[in-house]
Order: structure tokens, then C-alpha cells, then sequence
């Protein structure tokens, strides 16, 4: 069968998932400390080589065809811009590193920051209910919370002029961020083949903490609306290699007229 039905197949599919990952950086782009990705193509240029006797293996062919497809979806780890809100619950992290959070069947998670509240319990979570894994209690009658550049939380309890501290933020360092999985909301979890660290804000090369600031995604429109245009031309592009493919085999029915 005429192999452009394949490569044509193949790229429309390798255009498609592209333009997924540009659409969900456009989605996300006023998400607090989003990460955007880009897309990593990869030529198939290895065919299935034909057996011995020089026939070609049975089966699907579509293996046997070269084409285009996505290698991998990375995503880029810039820092994204920080906007001082003044709202002592909001948080965010200037420079690298992660805060560990204590997710589902107690995985450790990892989250560049945002919007913390106090549960029921009294513990200091995100939004979201998230807990932080560095277990930190408020005490009743808090009327203010600090929290330092270093990590170090401290309240104010019932007016007292007096802050009491109450624990310690410590910062996840990750040698190879790209070997992090995306678990989605903002969360990432650690790999097999990440090498996690834990560090006091602002040492070994950590960033520091900043209350009352939430980071921005790190998603500039203007290049995902080029980018977006150039995918949408290549997927037109495959469209026609298709069709030509359709044209051929007509001429080819023709013929036997």
C-alpha cells in the first residue's frame, strides 16, 4: 500500500499531540507556578528490515514506514514572574526548588508554592487540602503568621507581642527536574531516577521563600500563538501528503481500466 497514507498518518498524529501541549500551555497560562512544555519530534528512519529470504515481515506494515513523532514533552523550568499579592497565605519561591507536600497513600509531592489555609486539624495545607510534609501545627488563637525567607514559620498567639515558632519550611532540591512526573494541579512526584535533596531555603544553591507572593506560569502567549500557527501549517501540510497519497492510488485504479 502507498506508504504516504503511513507518513501522512503518522505526522497528522505526532501535529495533533503538539498542538495538545500548546493548547494546555494557553489554558494554563494565569496558573500559579504552572510549567509550560515543549514538544521534542524524532524521525523514524529505522524500517523494519525484511527477513532473509528478502520477504518483509507479515503483520502491520505502518512499522516498516519512516515518519515523525513526538520523542518527549519536557517541561521548561524557568522561573515564572512573582506578583506580591499581600496576602500573608500566599506563597511562593524565589529562585529553585520544591516544597514537599504529603500526598495520597503518604507519596511526596512536590509544589513550587501558592494559596495555603489551615485545616480543621490545625495543620498548614494548600489550597487544595494538601498537607505540607513538614507537619506544621498552627496553634489556636494564631492572629498572625510569618513565615521567612529561610523557611522558618512563626505566630503570633492572642495579640502577643511575642512570635513563637512553630516550624520549619525546607526545600526540595531536584538534580534533574526532567525526570520529575507531572501529577497534575501543580504537583510533581519524584522519579526513580531523580535524586531528591532536602535543603534550608536559601543554602546550597536553594531559592528563598516570600510571603505574600504567588508565582506566575512561565507560558509567554505570543511564542505558543507562533508556535501554534507553525503546527497548524505542518498539519496541513501531512494533510496533503495524504491526499496526494489518495490521488496516486487513483491514477493507479485507472490505469487498470
Amino acid at each position: 500500500m502507498n506508504g504516504a497514507f503511513y507518513i501522512g498518518a503518522l505526522g497528522l498524529d505526532a501535529q495533533q499531540r503538539a498542538l495538545d501541549v500548546v493548547a494546555n500551555n494557553i489554558a494554563n497560562i494565569n496558573t500559579t507556578g504552572f510549567k509550560r512544555q515543549t514538544v521534542q519530534f524524532s524521525n523514524l528512519v529505522d524500517p523494519i528490515a525484511p527477513a532473509e529470504d528478502g520477504a518483509l515481515p507479515q503483520g502491520d506494515q505502518s512499522a516498516s514506514v519512516t515518519g515523525v513523532t513526538i520523542a518527549a514533552t519536557p517541561h521548561v523550568w524557568t522561573e515564572g514572574s512573582l506578583s506580591l499579592t499581600g496576602n500573608p497565605f500566599d506563597l511562593a519561591i524565589s529562585g529553585s526548588g520544591f516544597i514537599e507536600m504529603l500526598g495520597p497513600s503518604g507519596r511526596t509531592l512536590l509544589w513550587r508554592g501558592g494559596t495555603l489555609k489551615v485545616n480543621e486539624q490545625g495543620y498548614l495545607t494548600a489550597a487544595d487540602g494538601t498537607v505540607l510534609r513538614d507537619d506544621i501545627s498552627v496553634p489556636q488563637g494564631t492572629t498572625a503568621l510569618s513565615i521567612a525567607p529561610d523557611g522558618t514559620v512563626t505566630a503570633q498567639i492572642n495579640g502577643s507581642t511575642q512570635l513563637k515558632q512553630i516550624g520549619q519550611i525546607e526545600l526540595a532540591m531536584v538534580k534533574d527536574p526532567d525526570s520529575l512526573v507531572d501529577d497534575g494541579a501543580g504537583y510533581f512526584e519524584a522519579s526513580d531516577q531523580s535524586q531528591v535533596s532536602e535543603v534550608r531555603a536559601g543554602d546550597e544553591g536553594a531559592g528563598s521563600l516570600v510571603q505574600g507572593a504567588l508565582e506566575s506560569g512561565n507560558v509567554q502567549l505570543t511564542d505558543e500563538m507562533v508556535t501554534l500557527m507553525l503546527l497548524q501549517r505542518a498539519y496541513a501540510a501531512d494533510a496533503q501528503v495524504v491526499q496526494a497519497g489518495d490521488q496516486l492510488m487513483t491514477i493507479a485504479n485507472e490505469l487498470r481500466r
